[in-house]
């Protein structure tokens, strides 16, 4: 059962987020990229992103928390199903973010390269069907209409989601905030400060290139 919804995109340090959030005690948590480890979770999401009724429960056995993509796409539904989880909104100045995003997990995913990859050939078309076809309609390459989309969202969660539930948080603000939301102590030790860019590109060179 989750007890914290990460609902902010990727490329706003969800990746320095799920490591907080596992060292605070809230793990395991999901994230887009332990995927290549467990490929089994692949086919759950794309029944999601095609409308189609998944079991949230089933997906997230085991896991106590959730970040990034592909969870982030579906706030709403497990903001519903899991009502006494906390949410925290990951947020990053909208420039800095697209220009982020086109470099890395866009970049991949419109890289057409042939992949050996059995897993990676799956993320891509995981991928293209829940973020860029499903969330972002196709036209992430359109900057005005991906921030827009961006900008839609954070809107969306904070008037949705009540606040007594929602933290809105950016990483650079470290420990206090996100150990005060969770009521847990603040350890005595840097914020998690992880390059998920670095390991995006050590998983594009171990998989091949492709789209995560």
């Amino acid at each position: 059962m989750l007890e914290v919804i990460g609902a902010g995109f990727g490329r706003t340090g969800t990746k320095s987020l799920q490591a907080a959030i596992e060292r605070l005690g809230f793990g395991p948590c999901h994230h887009m990229l332990g995927m290549f480890e467990k490929p089994e979770e692949i086919p759950a999401w794309r029944q999601a992103a095609q409308g189609r009724p998944v079991d949230w429960d089933e997906i997230y056995k085991g896991y106590r928390s959730s970040v990034d993509f592909p969870g982030a796409v579906f706030w709403r539904e497990l903001v519903a199903h899991f009502p006494e989880a906390k949410v925290v909104l990951t947020v990053r100045d909208p420039e800095r973010w697209y220009k982020s995003a086109y470099n890395t997990i866009y970049s991949a995913a419109v890289d057409d390269t042939p992949t050996p990859s059995p897993v990676m050939a799956q993320m891509r078309t995981m991928s293209q069907e829940v973020v860029w076809d499903g969330l972002f309609e196709g036209r992430f390459g359109d900057a005005d209409h991906a921030r827009k989309i961006f900008d839609e969202h954070i809107a969306a969660v904070r008037r949705e989601v009540p606040a007594d539930r929602l933290l809105v948080f950016e990483v650079a603000q470290g420990w206090e905030p996100l150990c005060a939301f969770l009521g847990v102590p603040v350890p005595d030790e840097p914020f998690p400060r992880l390059n998920d860019q670095e390991e995006f590109g050590e998983l594009l060179a171990e998989h091949g290139p492709a789209s995560v």
